[in-house]
């Protein structure tokens, strides 16, 4: 009697297991409906690169037809836009402003996130909200200024030139990405270099720049980025020694109309190294940027 009593009594844990149930699956279906947004967000983000890049293997009389998935492909529009540009010229001027650019601005911004972050003073906060106000300037109204003293000094159609003003373009976000990443960093490790007898070079050198590497890793990146992208600038400021691969891609429009698959194609040549170049430091990006998030 005894023993089938026992089999019939229910185990402890079945109470909490049941009332566990209801709350574990609506978690696995909210999960599911989230992975299903992220998803076709990313879709609606991708197709335009994605028909792009398709549309770059049709002819033109395909290009212009009504949209279609199925065409013979064909790499007679790359051909064309090799034959009409140099294409490793503009892309060598992209690589060399992109990188000298992004270079330039983190030795300017290293020691100025560095003082803002670590020795501020009563004008530091609106130091730095000035610095962000400069990017809300419509980059039209400094164009003649800068376009004459360009001319002036001979640094029109030069990627010197065009290094400088995507420097100072992107200073005012390096800068603020600096400091955030700077702010994070607590100051006692700063302190005890100094009590071990380090200089602020060496404090920079040795201590700094070390604990902030993934920061500072993303923030370049990013500038990068955004310097690959730029085109009111290039198109402005050079016209065939050091135009970049944005003025590359304009090149295709006339006035007789865009040329829309030798236009798809030199697009996807011109994204091409950028986007690879983001798919393998995706991973030091997203490091970086979620740096100092988690105490």
């Amino acid at each position: 009697m005894t023993t089938a009593r026992t089999k019939s009594l229910p185990s402890a844990d079945a109470g909490p297991l049941a009332q566990r149930t209801p709350v574990l699956n609506a978690l696995r279906s909210r999960k599911l409906w989230l992975a299903v947004l992220g998803w076709s967000i990313a879709g609606v983000i991708f197709f335009p690169i994605f028909w792009m890049v398709l549309t770059g293997f049709k002819t033109e009389a395909a290009a212009i037809a009504e949209p279609s998935l199925i065409f013979s492909p064909t790499l007679d529009s790359y051909a064309a836009v090799q034959g009409r540009a140099d294409y490793f010229k503009f892309a060598m001027n992209s690589v060399v402003v992109a990188f000298g650019s992004t270079l330039a601005a983190l030795l300017i911004a290293i020691p100025s996130a560095y003082s803002m972050a670590f020795l501020p003073t009563k004008r530091t906060k609106g130091t730095l909200l000035w610095m962000l106000s400069t990017k809300m300037l419509p980059p039209v109204g400094v164009l003649v200024p800068i376009y004459l003293l360009f001319r002036d000094v001979g640094l029109l159609d030069t990627r010197t030139g065009l290094t400088i003003v995507y420097t100072l373009m992107n200073l005012p976000i390096v800068v603020w990405m600096l400091y955030t990443f700077f702010k994070d960093l607590p100051k006692d490790i700063l302190e005890a270099g100094r009590m071990d007898g380090a200089s602020t070079f060496q404090e920079v050198l040795f201590l700094l720049l070390p604990l902030t590497l993934p920061g500072i890793a993303s923030t370049g990146l990013l500038s990068v980025i955004l310097s690959w992208n730029e085109a009111f600038w290039s198109l402005n400021l050079t016209s065939s020694q050091a135009a970049p691969l944005t003025a590359y891609i304009a090149s295709f429009s006339s006035p007789e109309g865009l040329f829309w698959a030798k236009l798809s194609a030199a697009s996807t040549m011109a994204i091409a190294p950028i986007l690879v170049f983001g798919w393998l430091t995706q991973k030091q990006m997203v490091r970086g940027l979620t740096f100092g998030a988690v105490k």
